[in-house]
C-alpha cells in the first residue's frame, strides 16, 4: 500500500476530480441564484382602530377582526374618538396576518414582527425622554376563515420609545411626526397555522403614569418577516439530497481504513470525525419536527438532555470522592482500578456529551446567522427613516432576462461548499489500496515483521521495490 489516495493519483486525475467538485460547486451557487426565491420576504401591515364597546363585550367577542364579516367597529382616527368621546382604553390596534385573500404556510419556517409608531409632535402633549410604552397584547390564531379564534399568547410588554423631531419645536409644526426607531415586537419560531389575529391595547393610567408622556400616537404599522416557502423547499431538497452523499463517503472511508493492517492514525480520526459534524448538519430534522408547542420545556429535551446528563455524570463521579473525603481525607477514587475505571467511564461520557452540545451550538449559530442575514435583507421598501435600523440590500441581479437571487445564491453556495470540502477530504485521504509490483510477493517470502512492512508505505516508484525495500528483505532471510 502506498499513503493516500492523492499520493497515488495522476495528474489527469486530479484534475477531473477538481473540475467535477467545481462544476458542482457551481450548480450549489447556481440553485439559489436561479432556482431560489429570495430567502425572506417583508410584509407591511397597518392596524386597524378598532372600538372596544360594551355592546361587543356583550357579544362574548373576545378578538377584534380588522376585515371581514365579523369586522369590528371602526374609526379613522383618535380626533373622530375625542368626537365620539371614545376612550383611549378602548380602543384596540387591530392587525390580521397575512392579508387579505392569502394565508400562511409552515414552509415559511418564522415569522418576525417589527413595530413602528407614527407620532404626532404636539407643543402640549410631546414625548418623554426614556418614555415607556405599555402594550397589552393578544395573539391568536385559526387554520379556516369560519372557526373561532384561538388564544397563543397574551403578554403586558414595556417597550422604550427612542424618538427624534428634526424640525424646531414650535406650533408651526404641530402635526409632523417624529422619527422614531424600529421596535422588536415578536417573533414565532414556526408558522403552524393559516391565519394570525393581533390585538394591541394602549392601556392609559394617568395615576400610575402608564403610557403617560409618550406623545400623541396617530398610528400602529407592523413590519412582518418571514423565510420565502420557495427557499425553504430548495433547502430542504439540498439537504435532503447531500445527507446521503456524505453518509456514504464516510462510510466507504471509514471502511477504508478498518481494512488496513495498522490502527487508525489522528488525521485519518479527525477527518471522520468531521464527515460526521456534517453528517450531523446535513440531517433534514424539519422533515419530521413539529415546534408548535415551542413554550413547553419538554420540547427542548434534545438541547438540554446531554448538558443534563453530562453533568449528572460529574456530580456522581465528584462525590463519589468528595463526599467520602469528608470522612475519610485520604481517600482517592484512583486508588483501585474499579474506582479508576468507573470514574474514567464518567468523565468520557461527559465528554462525549459535551462533544454533542457544542455540535447542536455550531448548527445553531449557523442557523442563526442565515436567519440575522435574511432578515437585515427583506426591508427594501422601507422608507429613508426606517432604513436605518436594517441595512438594506436588495438582493439580487438583473442579468438579460433572468433574475440572480443574490442572497440565497450565497447561502446555498456556502452551504454546498461546505459539503464539497468534507467529500474532497474523505475522498482524497482515504488510504489508498494500490499495489505495486514485486510487493506483495516479497512480503510473503520474507515474512517481514510489522516494522519491515511500515518501510512499504513510502514507496513512490512504479519500477519495483525500492533498494531500502531489498535490503531489509536480505536481512530477514539470514
Amino acid at each position: 500500500m502506498a499513503g493516500a489516495i492523492i499520493e497515488n493519483m495522476s495528474t489527469k486525475k486530479l484534475v477531473i476530480v477538481g473540475v467535477t467538485l467545481m462544476l458542482f460547486q457551481a450548480f450549489s451557487f447556481m440553485v439559489g441564484g436561479l432556482i431560489a426565491p429570495s430567502p425572506t420576504a417583508a410584509i407591511h401591515y397597518l392596524a386597524t382602530k378598532c372600538v372596544d364597546t360594551v355592546k361587543t363585550h356583550h357579544k362574548g367577542s373576545k378578538w377584534f377582526m380588522p376585515w371581514g364579516p365579523d369586522q369590528c367597529s371602526k374609526i379613522r382616527d383618535f380626533d373622530e374618538a375625542m368626537v365620539k368621546r371614545i376612550e383611549a382604553n378602548n380602543i384596540v390596534f387591530a392587525v390580521h396576518i397575512p392579508l387579505p385573500n392569502r394565508e400562511m404556510s409552515a414552509w415559511f419556517q418564522f415569522m418576525l414582527v417589527i413595530l413602528q409608531f407614527d407620532i404626532a409632535f404636539k407643543i402640549q402633549n410631546q414625548i418623554d425622554d426614556g418614555a415607556l410604552v405599555t402594550l397589552d397584547v393578544g395573539l391568536a390564531y385559526r387554520d379556516d376563515t369560519l372557526s373561532e379564534w384561538t388564544e397563543m399568547a397574551h403578554s403586558i410588554e414595556h417597550r422604550k420609545l427612542s424618538c427624534n423631531f428634526t424640525a424646531p419645536k414650535i406650533i408651526e409644526n404641530e402635526g409632523r411626526y417624529y422619527d422614531c426607531d424600529l421596535l422588536p415586537f415578536m417573533e414565532v419560531g414556526s408558522v403552524a397555522h393559516k391565519y394570525y389575529l393581533l390585538n394591541i391595547r394602549l392601556p392609559v393610567n394617568e395615576r400610575k403614569k402608564v403610557n403617560i408622556g409618550i406623545g400623541e400616537i396617530k398610528d400602529i404599522r407592523l413590519v412582518g418577516i418571514h423565510q420565502n416557502g420557495g427557499f425553504t423547499k430548495v433547502w430542504f431538497a439540498m439537504k435532503t439530497f447531500l445527507t446521503p452523499s456524505v453518509l456514504i463517503i464516510m462510510i466507504w472511508y471509514w471502511r477504508r481504513i478498518t481494512q488496513m493492517t495498522r490502527p487508525p492514525v489522528l488525521l485519518e480520526k479527525v477527518i471522520f470525525a468531521l464527515g460526521i459534524s456534517m453528517t450531523f448538519i446535513n440531517i433534514p430534522v424539519e422533515w419530521f419536527s413539529d415546534q408548535t408547542e415551542r413554550n413547553r420545556f419538554s420540547v427542548y429535551w434534545k438541547q438540554v438532555g446531554p448538558i443534563v446528563f453530562g453533568s449528572f455524570c460529574l456530580f456522581i463521579f465528584d462525590m463519589c470522592e468528595r463526599g467520602v473525603q469528608l470522612k475519610n481525607p485520604f481517600y482517592s477514587i484512583w486508588a483501585s482500578d474499579v474506582g479508576t475505571e468507573l470514574a474514567m467511564a464518567f468523565i468520557i461520557v461527559a465528554g462525549i456529551c459535551a462533544c454533542l452540545y457544542f455540535l447542536f451550538l455550531c448548527f445553531m449559530v449557523f442557523q442563526v446567522f442565515r436567519n440575522i442575514s435574511g432578515k437585515q435583507s427583506c426591508l427594501p421598501a422601507m422608507t429613508k427613516a426606517r432604513r436605518l435600523h436594517y441595512e438594506v440590500n436588495e438582493g439580487h441581479w438583473h442579468w438579460g432576462g433572468y433574475t440572480v437571487q443574490v442572497n440565497s445564491a450565497f447561502f446555498t453556495g456556502i452551504y454546498g461548499m461546505w459539503n464539497l470540502y468534507v467529500f474532497a477530504l474523505m475522498f482524497l485521504y482515504a488510504p489508498s489500496h494500490k499495489r505495486y509490483g514485486g510487493e506483495q510477493s516479497s512480503v510473503d517470502q520474507t515474512g517481514n515483521s510489522g516494522e519491515d512492512l511500515q518501510l512499504t508505505t513510502t514507496i513512490t516508484h512504479v519500477d519495483g521495490p525500492t533498494e531500502i525495500y531489498k535490503m531489509t528483505g536480505k536481512e530477514a532471510q539470514e
